[in-house]
């Protein structure tokens, strides 16, 4: 994949996340992905498993969640980094504003392994 595509697999993934559509988020992994969580202790494995529970977890969690303020770097072959703020609003309307880190691997157009580096509270779990 180009750089540009790169960025633009990433970007995909947190539209998909931020629409809270777990069937979009998951079809941007390969299904022995795995996705770790090192600030917490954490590791998941599997698209259709932990990985898809993951995540069901936080769109239930959240009334809404975004991720903007995006600062990429890309590293042949198949690797980036994303730089971000997060926004959480809680469903009595509380927000919670974080800074975080992702370090994403790919296989061919799919993220194969994701590492999340999280200031604060884990929303992953």
């Amino acid at each position: 994949m180009t750089p540009q595509q790169m960025t633009d697999l990433v970007e995909a993934y947190f539209d998909a996340v931020d629409r809270k559509h777990l069937t979009d988020t998951l079809a941007l992994f390969v299904p022995d992905a795995q996705f770790h969580i090192p600030t917490h202790g954490l590791h998941f494995k599997g698209r259709d498993g932990e990985i898809a529970g993951m995540y069901q977890r936080l769109f239930d969690r959240y009334a809404q969640v975004w991720h903007g303020d995006f600062v990429h770097v890309v590293q042949a072959p198949q690797r980036i980094a994303s730089q971000f703020r997060v926004e959480n609003t809680g469903h009595q309307g509380e927000r919670w504003t974080k800074h975080n880190c992702n370090f994403f691997r790919l296989r061919g157009d799919l993220l194969e392994d994701v590492s999340v580096y999280m200031a604060g509270e884990n929303s992953l779990t």
